[in-house]
């Protein structure tokens, strides 16, 4: 697999958020995207997640024989995992990785080892609204074992996690890269080393 951006521009209502961005990502590279509040970062990788429209420049996401993915083919490549990603406060942790096992087609046993791999078995039976934010980033990172997918689109993947939690985060991320998956996330913190990085908005 491979992503291609060529001069991206977005808007939101009139105001440009950003413009000539652009980027091509190999299987085992990784793009971090840095800058301020409201300069684009989230929005950028809505835009690569086929979320959000944009206004210029050319996006492609090239499969095998670099053949451009279409439509579910190209839904199926990547997990998008947001900080703000919605925790019901009523669906127990286990219940919430077998909506989302169900969702993305995964085996059922594949919600154990997602326990697992984010140290979540402890808190498994626990609701979403006793979680505290560390742990429910801790679960929507978990989505990421349900099911192989070659994309990671991660926005602010290190908030409110720990120390532990943070390293065991990396060590995911850089055994996916080790394994030919692409990673593009937006961070206020240094990630992975930041071995490719994109600042969006004014500096200071």
């Amino acid at each position: 697999m491979r992503v291609i951006a060529e001069s991206l521009a977005a808007f939101r209502g009139e105001r440009m958020i950003f413009r000539h961005v652009s980027f091509e990502l190999a299987p085992g590279q990784a793009l971090i995207l840095h800058g301020p509040n409201g300069s684009g970062k989230t929005t950028l990788l809505r835009v690569i997640a086929g979320l959000l429209g944009f206004m210029g420049g050319r996006l492609r996401m090239l499969g095998a024989n670099d053949q451009p993915l279409a439509d579910e083919a190209r839904d199926r490549a990547f997990h998008f995992v947001s900080h703000l990603g919605v925790v019901r406060a009523q669906m127990r942790v286990r219940e919430t990785l077998e909506f989302h096992a169900a969702l993305l087609g995964a085996p059922k046993t594949a919600v154990a080892q997602a326990l697992d791999d984010w140290a979540l078995r402890p808190l498994a039976d626990h609701s979403g609204g006793m979680l505290s934010a560390g742990q429910r980033h801790r679960l929507a990172l978990a989505r990421l074992s349900l099911q192989k997918r070659e994309l990671w689109l991660l926005d602010e993947p290190l908030v409110a996690l720990d120390v532990a939690s943070k390293n065991r985060l990396n060590a995911f991320a850089e055994k996916h890269l080790e394994e030919g998956g692409i990673i593009i996330a937006a961070s206020h913190e240094p990630f992975l080393g930041d071995p490719r990085t994109i600042y969006l908005g004014p500096r200071a």
